[in-house]
């Protein structure tokens, strides 16, 4: 072959080359395209995978919430431990009807009625004709009080010639209750006068009338016994007072309002039992182990505020420190902290409350953290079904905690001495605290989920939790605070708000009274009628003295006796 052939014969190696180098380079990038596809196909896979698995724990959380607010809502409420329930439910009628400016007795007009039977909007609404006492009271039994002048008085202080009685004058009408019936008292005053003084005619004739010696009556035609029991319906039985306003009318032929029912407690309220009240507040900021709560409450008619906004109602009380029980309600507009402040001032003792971040405010206060919060929380983490499923990590936790009130329990019933528990708390509860904070630490919980909120809420409450290991007159729970609050919780319930803050604040007063008087062993039906009889015959209530004040609180032995003597008569 010729050089010519062979030149023609390379070139063509050479391009044929150069199209399989093209075709390489070609299907190198189709490959590398191929590739980069599958790399992607498989970021969407784990894409998906991973979207699959966030919307399942999404799906399992959403299920834990609604399985949590079935359990709420028609699961048991006991917080015994055999039985996994969820948490107690926590606490005004209000003085809806009472206005500080408005008489007592209130008219409400008649429906008036166009001649068709039809109602006619713009025909004037004819007025009920008032009732006079007279009426109103006559199916009561009546009668009558006697205001006499003694003795001494009975002489004439200008000739020195006894008195001769000239008549008797009506004074005034009273409402007292008794078992069974409503008792009309009229009360009248016999008049005295100097026959000499009128005889001579030169001087206005001497005359003197009957008083009853009181310097303080009560507001309203009530008596104490009655006030007092309006008091005692409302505020321990949780009897709204429209309830109380029909039974009046049913067995005892009564039609009072509502709102001269309001009248009589709120007058009354501020005027005596408000003293006893303010001394109860000074006695409790002076002892060293106390609880507080709050609890939500709607006030209609607040300064400047919806009608829908929250109040609340707080709860201190003292502690387990073998002193006198005491415990106290406080109406405020809000939540904030400073009110706890407000009330509390520079308190620098023990101080048991929930995880509320509001008491923060209280910087000089030894806080204790409350253990039944924690157990609630890590209750409600438990899935359904798995109470018993010891592999579960809010089983694990629940049962380190129940193992604590287990201890805790035991501890109480041997021991009886403060010294005594702080050592044996010590003892017996460290090492399950050490445990069981241990366990918190190597927790790495699903966030959102409610055994995440658990785990939280016990590490941001760690040094509060264990507190209480300092005095064995601490608390490990604030279940007693939250019995209180049950209290004003059963009430609100029927009477679902108050009108105004001044009934509110009229019923935290009561409120403090009567728990009081309940925690003391104190009839508090008794101890109402007894205080505010006693208070209206003090000479003054603006200079009572704490030695007074002092006799006249739920825990007074020298009380305690009176009312003792009220039961025996039974009325």
């Amino acid at each position: 072959m010729d050089s010519t052939g062979h030149d023609i014969r390379f070139a063509e190696l050479k391009d044929t080359i150069a199209e399989l180098n093209k075709k390489i380079e070609s299907l190198t990038k189709a490959f590398e395209e191929s590739q980069a596809r599958m790399a992607e196909k498989d970021r969407t896979i784990e894409s998906l995978k991973t979207n699959e698995a966030e919307k399942d724990t999404e799906i399992s959380r959403l299920k834990e919430e609604v399985e949590f607010w079935k359990k709420k809502l028609f699961g048991k409420k006991s917080e015994k431990s055999n039985d996994f329930p969820g948490q107690i439910s926590l606490f005004n009628e209000a003085e809806e009807e009472f206005k500080p400016s408005a008489p007592e007795k209130v008219e409400f007009p008649e429906e008036s009625e166009a001649s068709d039977g039809q109602q006619n909007p713009a025909a004037p609404k004819p007025r009920k004709e008032k009732q006079t006492n007279q009426e109103k009271y006559r199916n009561c039994r009546h009668r009558k009080e006697y205001l006499d002048v003694s003795e001494e008085q009975r002489t004439c202080p200008v000739c020195g010639t006894e008195l001769e009685y000239i008549g008797e004058e009506f004074v005034r009408q009273e409402i007292h209750r008794v078992p069974g019936y409503i008792e009309v008292i009229n009360y009248y005053s016999k008049n005295y006068g100097c026959p000499s003084c009128k005889q001579s005619g030169t001087e206005l004739p001497y005359i003197i009338k009957g008083k009853d010696g009181k310097p303080h009556m009560m507001k309203g035609m009530a008596s104490a016994s009655t006030v007092a029991w309006i008091m005692y319906q409302k505020y321990c039985n949780s009897v709204p007072l429209y309830r109380q306003e029909k039974d009046w009318e049913r067995l005892y032929g009564l039609k009072i309002t509502r709102a001269t029912f309001a009248g009589w407690i709120i007058r009354n309220a501020e005027t005596f039992l408000k003293l006893l009240y303010n001394h109860m507040h000074a006695r409790l900021l002076v002892r060293q182990f106390l609880m507080g709560d709050e609890t939500p409450l709607q006030v209609l008619h607040e300064p400047n505020r919806k009608a829908q906004t929250k109040s609340f109602m707080w709860v201190f009380r003292t502690g387990e420190d073998g002193g006198v029980p005491i415990i106290l309600y406080n109406y405020t507009e809000t939540r904030g902290g400073y009110n706890a402040a407000n009330f509390l001032g520079d308190y620098c003792g023990y101080f048991m409350c929930d995880g509320f971040g509001g008491y923060n405010s209280l910087p000089h206060a030894k806080r204790c953290s409350c253990y039944a919060h924690v157990r609630r929380y890590l209750l409600d983490a438990i899935p359904k079904g798995k109470k018993d499923d010891h592999s579960d990590p809010a089983v694990q936790g629940f049962l380190y905690v129940e193992k604590l009130f287990i201890e805790e329990k035991r501890i109480r019933a041997k021991f009886k001495s403060p010294d005594a528990i702080k050592d044996a708390r010590n003892k017996k509860e460290r090492p399950i605290l050490d445990a069981f904070f241990a366990w918190v630490d190597r927790q790495t919980p699903v966030k959102g989920t409610r055994f995440d909120k658990a785990i939280t809420y016990i590490k941001n409450r760690k040094k509060y939790l264990l507190t209480y290991l300092e005095d064995g007159r601490c608390s490990l729970t604030n279940n007693l605070t939250e019995q209180g609050c049950k209290s004003f919780v059963i009430g609100r319930k029927n009477w679902l708000f108050a009108d105004q803050p001044i009934g509110a604040q009229t019923s935290a007063i009561i409120y403090s009274l009567v728990e009081t008087a309940k925690l003391n062993g104190v009839n508090p039906y008794y101890y109402l009628r007894y205080v505010l009889e006693k208070m209206s015959s003090l000479p003054s209530l603006e200079e009572l003295d704490e030695s007074t004040l002092e006799d006249l609180m739920p825990w007074s032995v020298q009380l305690q006796d009176a009312i003792k003597a009220y039961d025996k008569e039974q009325e």
